[in-house]
């Protein structure tokens, strides 16, 4: 294997064995799916200039890079500026290894020769590569044989890490749209939560908007407040408007009351009707608890016009579990098994396959006693009336489990 670190330091010679400098740095261009080394950046001697084209290596060997050409005819790269330095924008950074779905810190750089390039191809995060750099491995792995311990490579591939770029000096995250967006929001979130505040708004930046909003419902109360510290109020609520609305008016409600105006003004009018609604309840109550997403139909409607309904609505999977029957003035009849309105016959009255008696709870009622409903009756969500019956919302299983969850299990069972 050879490693960047095998090159920094290393002697530089033109075609007379001349020296000219050692190496300071190699830069590449960023390709898929590996980036080419393209010039060395030197500690000139000589007059020699400080970044130099690859392709006027002729041999490495032995800790020293052969030129092709004398001293005197070396340029300087010319876009030194615009590609990316190995030694100075990656070692020591954090990259995302989406494989692993982590954040870790490059020890050392893997490289390989192929077809007349080298190829930046992995990227080494043990303690093994740290210590190459420091240039005692050897001393390190003599001691590991002593102790009977093992000392593997620590490698991830560099097609599987997030790319960086050069930015005065320093390096940012960029996130890939085809790399995160394979990735669980709950993966993503657990990534963000390890970052600093300004590499979780690089994150949050290249996101779409449904990930984005699944992302953040998936992250903790701390990490929320500090991404919409960041976001401008445009982009906030184009997040906030793709989140269930249940979980934007609980983010909202941790906010300080003039931005919560804010971002709602800028919210589309259907959307920051159905938060400020929200935000009317009390927290700890079932008005709280609930969404507004769910599907209530007409009693009058038969099961063929039920199903054409339910085409027309598409609604999301959480908000399907049940359809619940109401009249003109939304009290709540009766419930429809999705099984029972599948299987009747298309001019069927549903007021006759519908579930009269149903299991409600009251806007007032504690996270507890929802939970303890939802459990008794082994339902997927709770249907949440007013004081006439009129259905306000429902509150679904996981954020009823959320609520009387110990602390420390609530995140695990969110990603299961």
């Amino acid at each position: 294997m050879i490693f960047l670190s095998d090159y920094l330091r290393a002697d530089v010679v033109d075609v007379h064995q001349k020296t000219v400098g050692s190496v300071r740095d190699l830069i590449v261009r960023v390709q898929e799916p590996y980036p080419v080394v393209t010039a060395v950046v030197l500690r000139p001697r000589g007059g020699a200039p400080e970044t130099i084209a690859w392709s006027l290596v002729r041999a490495w060997d032995d800790g020293e890079l052969s030129l092709s050409v004398p001293v005197a005819e070396l340029t300087p790269y010319p876009n030194a500026d615009a590609e990316l330095w190995l030694a100075r924008d990656v070692l020591d950074k954090q990259i995302v290894d989406t494989d692993g779905r982590r954040v870790v810190r490059v020890n050392d750089l893997q490289l390989q020769e192929s077809e007349g390039q080298v190829l930046l191809v992995g990227v080494d995060i043990g303690a093994r590569g740290l210590m190459r750099r420091l240039g005692v491995e050897q001393l390190g792995r003599r001691i590991r044989r002593l102790t009977g311990a093992d000392f593997p490579q620590r490698i991830v591939s560099w097609d599987a890490v997030d790319p960086v770029e050069s930015d005065e000096r320093s390096v940012r995250l960029r996130i890939s749209h085809q790399k995160l967006s394979k990735l669980h929001p709950a993966d993503i979130a657990e990534i963000v939560g390890q970052l600093g505040g300004r590499d979780r708004a690089a994150i949050f930046a290249s996101l779409d908007d449904e990930t984005a909003a699944d992302t953040l419902e998936e992250s903790s109360d701390e990490v929320q407040a500090q991404i919409l510290a960041r976001l401008t109020d445009e982009r906030a609520a184009d997040i906030l408007e793709a989140m269930s609305p249940d979980e934007a008016a609980d983010l909202l409600a941790d906010l300080p009351e003039e931005r919560r105006e804010q971002l709602i003004a800028k919210m589309e009018a259907d959307e920051a009707e159905d938060v400020e609604e929200l935000l009317t309840y009390e927290e700890d109550t079932a008005g709280g608890l609930m969404t507004t997403e769910f599907v209530a139909i007409p009693v009058s409607l038969t099961a063929a016009q039920t199903i054409d309904r339910l085409r027309e609505l598409e609604p999301d999977a959480e908000s399907i579990y049940y359809v619940y029957v109401v009249d003109d003035d939304e009290k709540l009849l009766g419930v429809l098994s999705l099984r029972d309105l599948i299987v009747a016959k298309p001019d069927t009255r549903i007021a006759d396959i519908m579930i009269k008696r149903v299991i409600a709870v009251p806007l007032d009622a504690r996270p507890e006693d929802v939970a303890a409903v939802i459990a008794k009756y082994n339902l997927l969500a709770v249907p949440v009336v007013d004081d006439d019956d009129r259905i306000q919302g429902i509150v679904t299983i996981d954020d009823a489990m959320d609520e009387v969850m110990p602390a420390g299990l609530k995140r695990r069972a969110r990603a299961l």
